[in-house]
């Protein structure tokens, strides 16, 4: 095994700062603040406004049409002008949009446009732009690298739970929105400000020396590019259906209100470990292979809850084995890119493929809703989810070989290739 170089040596220790900044901007962003606050602010609009549960959460569904529709604008974007521009500017957006919820007024088509606005604007906050600096300052740790910047969600999604429930006991949910729409302003973008900056900025716009990978249209004739976009389709759509709907879940299981309450902050926790445990085996071993293992885990966990008694252990672990797959999605969907695609077009590319994972996660939650609302049950649809993340498993396998290797294996080789020169040469 070759040396490493001083400069990988030092990845961690030169890129700290950009990793926080990641970890604070991804998870004070539009990925996780939407997702795990609307059902502890749900109950507070119902009993204000007398809007039913499937009319709120239908703001989700909205949100995620809008980031499918200036996704691919916003990927654009941080290809052409660079993702620290694009990403502070959608911060600073997307805080003010989430504020804009304590002016709801009990207009339904106003809260869903605030919904509509929050996604169109906050899209430059999700991993799509955070990600490309990460991918260009990391090589040899590029996987654990990505998992430990994108486990920010399962972060702030453990925190945001209880610290709306004291928000809302102490002070109301108007107060809620703002307060909690004030956060990325004040922890995430001076961090940002001072921190943010990506290594391949500079080769963005240079043509002696540009950045390696496909352009869009070549990606878009790859048949690679389209099984990635199929496996993230389906088992996005596994993942994403329980997790909103969980605390009504567990209670038709028979949950006590005090037993869903110290269940639920479980899936923030779970997410934080699949995103440093799925990035340090991607850095190991192959991705799809290490994705497929690891969505039969959530698949296990969807078999765990469908039984008519679970227990208290048993829904642990089954919301656990959910929560570690929700948390590799991100940093999978990023390392795949890199190593099938490269860092030319990353992300346009990541823009584009958000799409499938999108439409996946804005679905799930409405049919596990409407699963309920036929059969008063959820029983249905987590036998669905547990073939849909087997299946979205295996589609990925056909990748193969990784396209681009990191710089550090390119570096092994060339030495290797070096050292096999020497020793053919007599007296070498």
């Amino acid at each position: 095994m070759a040396k490493l170089s001083e400069n990988q040596q030092g990845e961690f220790r030169r890129g700290w700062p950009l990793l926080l900044s990641v970890v604070l901007g991804v998870g004070l962003g539009l990925s996780p603040l939407p997702f795990y606050s609307i059902g502890m602010l749900a109950p507070q609009l119902a009993k204000e406004f007398g809007w039913s549960f499937a009319s709120i959460m239908l703001g989700l569904p909205v949100a995620t049409l809008a980031v499918m529709i200036v996704g691919p604008v916003i990927g654009w974007l941080g290809d052409r002008i660079g993702v620290r521009p694009v990403a502070i500017t959608s911060l600073v957006l997307f805080a003010f949009a989430f504020m804009g919820f304590a002016l709801t007024n009990g207009a339904l088509p106003l809260f869903y446009l605030n919904w509509a606005i929050m996604g169109a604007v906050g899209a430059g906050t999700l991993p799509t732009t955070w990600t490309r600096a990460i991918n260009n300052g990391f090589e040899k740790h590029k996987g654990l690298a990505l998992g430990i910047a994108l486990m920010g969600t399962g972060v702030f999604g453990f925190l945001i739970k209880p610290f709306l429930m004291w928000m809302i006991e102490a002070h109301g949910w108007r107060a809620a929105y703002l307060v909690t729409g004030a956060l990325p302003l004040v922890i995430a973008l001076p961090v940002a400000l001072a921190a943010f900056k990506d290594p391949g900025a500079r080769r963005v716009h240079t043509q002696d020396a540009p950045l390696p990978g496909l352009t869009l249209p070549q990606a878009l004739r790859d048949a690679k590019f389209w099984l990635i976009a199929g496996g993230f389709l389906l088992f996005s759509f596994a993942i994403a259906g329980p997790l909103p709907n969980l605390e009504n879940l567990l209670k038709l299981k028979g949950f006590t209100k005090a037993q869903i309450v110290s269940l639920a902050p479980v899936v923030g926790l779970s997410v934080i470990v699949g995103r440093v445990a799925g990035g340090w085996l991607v850095d190991r071993f192959w991705a799809p292979g290490v994705a497929l293992v690891l969505l039969c885990l959530p698949a296990i966990g969807c078999l765990i809850l469908h039984g008519q008694d679970p227990g208290f252990t048993g829904a642990l672990l089954a919301i656990a084995l959910v929560g570690m797959a929700a948390g590799m999605e991100f940093d999978l969907l990023a390392f795949l890119i890199a190593r099938y695609f490269g860092a030319r077009s990353y992300s346009t590319l990541y823009g584009c493929l958000y799409l499938s994972y999108a439409a996946g996660s804005g679905l799930g939650p409405v049919a596990f809703g409407a699963d309920f609302d036929a059969t008063g049950g959820y029983q249905l649809s987590l036998l669905v989810a547990t073939g849909l993340l087997v299946v979205g498993g295996l589609v990925l396998l056909p990748l193969g070989r990784y396209r681009f290797a990191s710089e550090h294996a390119v570096e092994e080789q060339r030495i290797e290739a070096a050292a096999g020169e020497r020793a053919a040469v007599p007296g070498a």
